[in-house]
């Protein structure tokens, strides 16, 4: 059987393989769904971002079934798409820094969902113009590696706190971050929720070690349980079926509301050009990833290429219009791949189950509500990244100490943007002062002028 369009005898592979190998890829990705809504709907801070997290879940499923199903027609590969993380946590981060009273938006993530359809508009056009060769050629290795370690350390980072390990120190002068001393004899909200954390994190790195498809999702499943039996979450009154099944229930409408005119001013540019960047690198190292598993890469080409950068330069502008941040293809694809998928009918099936999600919205919105359920899902995802250090060129420290900067300086400052702002200023003038500043793209150079006209003439008066 041909399956029409995706070609399954030519790639040796059959219908029940490719719906299986969908089924694993959505498995593995799917704590997106619970994730994505608690993480835009709040700050770092635990203050709302405006962004509703109904809207959110309505966005996260529809633009990831959508793109994912337009990679598998279109691109025809078993790659799927949803809100990314790490540029979820950078588009929060955004929002903070246009919330300062002094830059006047009234509606922060409304800004910040202008700048993503922008960078989203910026790839499509760089990707049709094929000219990420050079963008990507730019960013050295180390340093791209850096910003996932960076990242992973942030996400890891705020999961500890969600799930109630570190506290921030109340007393000025002492340390940052303390260890929470009251977990075992504190009043019985924080016990509990510790315990959920727990649950979830050893459950998922259990099965993590096993190599079970969606260690994560279990384990956010595991904790949701937990906090069921424990008094920490409750359905509402109004039958077991009802606390299951339903449609998203939205207060603020997110659609469409990007505020692109203010996204345009000179204080949204670095903000822009780092979303382009990140979206950039992770499609690239996704479908180089991807595509190596599967053997779709011939002669040190990946045949439709370009297509696939198209699908995530466009996915990106529609998670924009629906309400969500950056949208880019997901490295847990390659499960399905590791399955047998190889062709475009695994995506559409993923695809397929983002839209079957969005029924059980209700329970999604009872898990996505308290923090301490979703903090494993951060902490595991953070380990994962921290990978990337060992693709760092340690030896070189022209590249090893601005990618530990930016690895640092991350969670460090408590802003993906400041830490990629530390890393892209400190690379090529370390370059410059150790006499190799001819190894380094102008492209480069310009950035970190950007960056650092920023920080000088806007970032000091905001």
């Amino acid at each position: 059987m041909n399956a029409g369009p995706f070609h399954l005898k030519e790639n040796n592979t059959t219908v029940r393989t490719e719906v299986l190998a969908g089924l694993t890829t959505f498995l593995t990705m799917a704590y997106i769904i619970f994730v994505q809504p608690a993480v835009l709907s709040t700050d770092f801070t635990g203050k709302p971002t405006g962004l509703d997290a109904g809207a959110v879940l309505l966005a996260t499923c529809l633009v990831s079934a959508l793109a994912t199903m337009f990679m598998g027609l279109y691109a025809r590969y078993p790659i799927a798409l949803a809100p990314g993380m790490g540029e979820n946590f950078f588009f929060v981060g955004v929002i903070m820094a246009l919330a300062r009273p002094e830059l006047g938006f009234e509606q922060p993530w409304r800004v910040a969902l202008g700048v993503v359809f922008i960078a989203g508009v910026v790839f499509f056009i760089l990707s049709a113009l094929r000219v990420r060769e050079a963008l990507i050629r730019a960013v050295s290795p180390s340093l791209r590696n850096g910003i996932a370690v960076g990242i992973g350390l942030f996400i890891a980072f705020i999961g500890l706190q969600n799930g109630g390990l570190l506290l921030k120190n109340p007393n000025p002068g002492g340390n940052w971050v303390l260890l929470n001393s009251r977990l075992f004899a504190g009043e019985g909200a924080v016990r509990k929720d510790f315990l959920i954390f727990l649950i979830g994190l050893f459950i998922a790195g259990g099965l993590q070690v096993r190599r079970v498809r969606g260690a994560i999702l279990w384990g956010i499943l595991a904790s949701a349980l937990a906090a069921l039996c424990l008094g920490r979450v409750g359905f509402e009154q109004k039958g077991v079926l009802a606390n299951v099944f339903g449609l998203p229930q939205i207060a603020q409408p997110a659609a469409f509301r990007m505020d692109i005119r203010s996204a345009l001013s000179l204080v949204c540019l670095p903000f822009i050009i780092v979303f382009v960047f990140m979206d950039l690198f992770d499609t690239v190292g996704t479908l180089v990833g991807v595509a190596e598993q599967a053997g779709f890469i011939r002669n040190n080409e990946l045949p439709r290429a370009s297509r696939a950068l198209l699908v995530d330069a466009s996915a990106t502008v529609g998670g924009a219009c629906m309400g969500t941040s950056t949208v880019t293809s997901y490295i847990e694809s390659a499960a399905g791949v590791a399955y047998g998928g190889r062709t475009g009918l695994t995506s559409v099936v993923t695809g397929a189950l983002f839209l079957l999600a969005l029924l059980f919205s209700p329970l999604i919105a009872l898990i996505g509500r308290h923090p301490p359920i979703t903090a494993s899902a951060l902490v595991i995802v953070g380990s994962m990244m921290m990978r990337n250090a060992r693709k760092v060129d340690w030896d070189d420290y022209s590249e090893g100490i601005p990618a530990f900067l930016v690895a640092m300086g991350i969670p460090l400052t408590y802003s993906i943007a400041d830490g990629l702002a530390i890393g892209f200023i400190s690379y090529p003038i370390v370059k410059l002062i150790g006499g190799r500043g001819r190894s380094v793209s102008w492209l480069m150079y310009a950035l970190a002028a950007i960056l650092l006209a920023y920080f000088v003439f806007v970032r000091v008066h905001i």
